[in-house]
């Protein structure tokens, strides 16, 4: 077959039609004119290919483009760029490397070495072995070096787990034993973050037929180290210089299995002692275990300097994690026995334990105090002194006897002085009015872009509406260009929560033009009807959730803006929380009726909903004295009162064991408890039958948390309701691994309304979420409440009581918030919650109890209780014999309460 000479058309048809073997012949015959008159056109040419073209399963230009670069460009800079432009760069699997390396060779380029490094840097850090493998052929031709870049070795130790029969250490091993960048790549698994989630596949051995999900690489690489091919030392170097960076657990857990399977010497831990120094204090508690144990190793052997151990000891004894802190009391109550010289600077160290959060802690703590104080020469250590001042329940009278004084810092024994609960804030003022259709411009595209929330839509909804009223013209040229940019997200495919966004985008079209999208409009039209029929709406897309008035408050915008303008809605709140002042809600209707038009029904059905519960006799008066069909409305809705609360009913969830036990592609939870409400007496307004009623059927369902506050917003002075709606996807908080949504708890906090089981519920589960961010929230709604002075935690202990028996929430999540809102100033508070819930924890001993039973002691000192209620009960368990933690608790509490 005869080559025609290298032009630019006869390059450019071969690369369309993808025949790489013909541009093979084609450039490997070319001379260097010809090359070098085409490779400009080749660059261009890559710039205008269309994006979905280099994507195409068909006729894909990226195969030809990579030969041709090779074939005809003049450096090794030149070829890498032009591979690497976005289009080339997604296909070098495309690239057949055989014949890429032959081109090279026809044309005896010296730099193709360079250009493999150059690729190998460029090279993706997740799942492209197509492209790893086109890379390794050049630089295995060239015998060029390759960087070790995190893609580099991501791709190296994918392409050594990917053989199919057998997976065994034994395979793998021998596979490894002779690879050529083995030596290379080995610094690199240390040092590149997350990299160990990477090599923790399992493997099927093929001699046991089994299948162990154990990592095979680190039993792999103690194999070579064992057979001389691989340096100990560079292995263990390495595990220890991860840990000391740090990494996600699921990627450390490689590397301690690795470091586990050395099984390090006493003269390797020696050698390595002050790098486990710096693990133990602040290490997970993995790590922190295997340095604890290599220090321990250590120092039995006489090889830990003391100044190390007591050093390391300080902080080690604040940790979290009660077994790591409670052998490492242990550890010095061996030192101090061992070095009788010093045991006052032994002990000084051991009183740092005083100050953990936990009980039991504090008296191990002074027990090891306790068992080498008469060995003290002189006066009592003022350190000593001052740390006791950090105990709590029984233990400061203890300390006080032992040393024969009152621990300085404490109040007669009884503890540090209570730090004084912070009343809860008012909630702010809302911001100003907005003043412009660019400022109205400026919150909408906010708000689109993940700046959702009830402040935001109550501003945008009066902009709107205000601005319609005064300035249509400069609206229009304000909001045209943001509908064009927002088009997708005013889609008419949009449900649910995404609705409202919709409806927006009507309510804006119908302030500016009043343009109407059929279909869409209609059933925004039918959706307002229903609504101010005081029917439930149950049109399709509005959400049957407190999200619907919002939707409907914007249908209603969209439907009547265009029709009858009114100057403002007198339904935008006062307050942040969705709380509207009385006088406000009088001065704006008496503006309207002074200017003869009438607000819309359901704008005041929103303002009437939002006014306070107790209400100055003056504005009952001034209200009466309105004579338009809204004043008429405000004066019979502030002589009565208002709406009533809602009748609320609780109700326990269990899956029916004839259904499959699959909830949502997770286990339904065992017991489920929510509220159920009902209106209590005929409906007072359009929103009444909407928000107050809902049915709870026995059977638990998924229903994910709300993501912002419009739902207090709503109805900010009845937060009984809205967290009755709330309860399921809280409720998921703790019984499932739901993350997000517990923000709304200190939302609900600052409203108002009587706190019934609903609120408490919504707390408990709160502080019992799988998630710590999710219970910071609950903590904060717990401060609130104890800040604003509401009795409600009696009913949360019950809820919790009932709740923690059985495990639906798990103690073990909720003693540590309710120790952080205790250290916040609300001890009183949390008092209350476990006094409550005690009688009913106590006879069934649910795992956690004993740590409750601790912060029951450590807060009773500061209260000067005096009373319990639960006191048969808990003398019931402090009166069996035993020395477990449950006893040992309940005892301590029992001889505070009861002395």
């Amino acid at each position: 077959m005869i080559t025609p000479p290298l032009t630019w058309p006869t390059l450019k048809e071969r690369i369309e039609r993808d025949d790489l073997r013909g541009i093979v012949r084609l450039v490997s015959n070319a001379t260097d004119e010809q090359r070098t008159a085409v490779a400009k056109e080749i660059e261009a040419y890559v710039r205008t290919v269309p994006a979905d073209k280099w994507w195409s399963r068909g006729a894909n230009p990226a195969g030809g483009v990579g030969l041709a670069a090779i074939g005809c460009l003049p450096s090794a800079a030149r070829v890498a760029a032009l591979l690497c432009r976005r289009g080339p760069r997604d296909e070098w699997n495309r690239i057949p490397a055989r014949l890429f390396i032959q081109v090279a060779q026809a044309r005896q380029v010296p730099w193709l070495g360079d250009l493999a490094v150059r690729l190998t840097g460029k090279l993706r850090t997740e799942g492209r072995a197509g492209e790893w493998h086109f890379v390794v052929a050049l630089l295995t031709e060239s015998g060029a070096t390759p960087p070790m870049s995190e893609g580099f070795v991501r791709g190296w130790l994918e392409d050594r787990h990917r053989f199919r029969d057998d997976r065994s250490v034994a395979n793998l091993t021998a596979r490894l034993r002779d690879d050529p960048f083995l030596d290379l790549v080995l610094p690199a698994l240390f040092e590149i973050d997350r990299i160990g989630s990477d090599f923790a596949q399992g493997g099927w051995d093929n001699a046991r037929r089994t299948w162990d999900d154990t990592p095979v690489l680190p039993a792999t690489l103690v194999a070579l180290a064992e057979e001389g091919r691989l340096d100990r030392k560079i292995l263990l170097d390495g595990c220890v210089g991860r840990f000391l960076r740090g990494d996600r657990p699921g990627a450390l857990r490689s590397f301690i299995l690795l470091y586990e399977a050395l099984a390090p010497t006493t003269e390797e831990l020696a050698d390595r002692a002050l790098d486990y120094a710096q693990l133990l204090p602040a290490a997970p508690a993995a790590l922190a275990g295997h340095a604890q144990r290599a220090l321990r190793t250590v120092d039995d052997a006489g090889r830990l300097e003391l100044e190390t151990m007591l050093d390391v000891s300080r902080e080690t004894l604040l940790r979290r994690e009660k077994g790591l802190v409670k052998t490492q009391l242990g550890w010095l109550d061996r030192v101090a026995r061992r070095h009788p010289d010093r045991v006052g600077e032994v002990l000084d160290v051991v009183a740092v334990a005083f100050g953990h959060d936990a009980l039991d802690i504090q008296d191990r703590a002074l027990a090891v105090v306790a068992k080498h104080f008469a060995r003290l020469d002189g006066p009592v250590p003022a350190g000593l002194l001052d740390a006791a001042g950090a105990l709590g329940g029984d233990l400061p009278a203890r300390a006080a006897q032992l040393f024969g004084m009152t621990p300085s810092g404490s109040t007669s024994g009884a503890g540090p002085d209570p730090v004084p609960v912070v009343p809860a804030p008012a909630p702010a003022a809302m911001p100003p009015s907005i003043a412009s259709a660019a400022e109205l411009a400026e919150e909408i595209s906010a708000l689109l872009n993940g700046g959702e929330n009830a402040v935001a839509w109550e501003r945008i909804l009066a902009g709107v509406v205000s601005l319609a009223a005064v300035d249509r013209a400069g609206l229009a040229d304000a909001m045209n260009p943001l509908l064009d940019r927002y088009a997708g997200r005013f889609t008419t495919r949009s449900w649910g929560h995404q609705l409202r966004i919709v409806w927006l985008g009507e309510a804006i079209r119908s302030a500016i033009s009043g343009e109407r999208r059929e279909g869409i409009f209609e059933r925004m039209v039918s959706s307002v009807r229903e609504a101010w029929q005081g029917r439930r709406n149950r049109h399709a897309g509005v959400p049957d959730t407190p999200n619907g008035v919002l939707a409907l408050r914007i249908a209603e915008i969209s439907a009547l803006l265009h029709r009858t303008s009114v100057p403002f809605l007198v339904a935008t709140p006062t307050s942040v929380n969705g709380s509207l002042a009385v006088e406000v809600l009088v001065d704006r209707i008496s503006r309207a009726e002074a200017d003869g038009w009438q607000p819309w029904p359901l704008d005041l059905e929103q303002a009437l909903l939002r006014l306070p519960r107790e209400v100055d006799p003056e504005m009952v008066t001034r209200a009466g004295a309105l004579t338009s069909p809204a004043g008429v409305r405000l004066a019979r809705w502030l002589t009565t009162g208002g709406v009533p609360d809602p009748v609320a009913t609780r109700v326990e969830q269990r899956p029916r064991a004839s259904r499959s036990p699959t909830y949502w592609g997770s286990d339904a939870p065992a017991r489920r408890v929510v509220v159920s409400l009902r209106p209590d007496g005929d409906p007072y307004g359009r929103f009444d039958l909407h928000l107050f009623t809902l049915p709870r059927s026995e059977v638990p369902t998924f229903a994910p948390t709300f993501a912002d506050d419009t739902w207090p917003a709503t109805l900010p002075h009845h937060r009984e309701a809205i967290a009755a709606w709330a309860l399921p996807g809280l409720a998921s908080l703790a019984d499932s691994d739901q993350r997000g949504g517990a923000e709304a708890l200190p939302l609900l906090a600052e409203c108002s309304g009587p706190v019934g089981s609903a609120m408490s519920l919504a707390l408990v589960y709160g502080l019992g979420a799988r998630h710590e961010s999710d219970r910071v929230a609950a903590v904060d709604a717990l401060l609130l409440l104890a800040g604003s002075g509401s009795s409600a935690t009696d009913g949360i202990g019950r809820e919790l009581g009932d709740l923690g028996v059985d495990g639906t929430v798990k103690l073990t999540r909720v003693v540590p918030g309710l120790a952080d809102a205790a250290r916040a100033g609300a001890g009183a508070a949390v008092w209350q919650v476990i006094s409550a819930a005690l009688p009913m924890l106590l006879p069934a001993a649910p795992r956690g109890l004993p740590d409750l039973l601790a912060l029951g002691a450590q807060v009773v000192p500061t209260l000067g209780v005096g009373e319990f209620a639960g006191i048969s009960a808990l003398a019931e368990v402090a009166g069996r014999s035993g020395s477990s933690r449950l006893v040992t608790e309940a005892r301590r509490l029992h001889r505070l309460l009861a002395p």
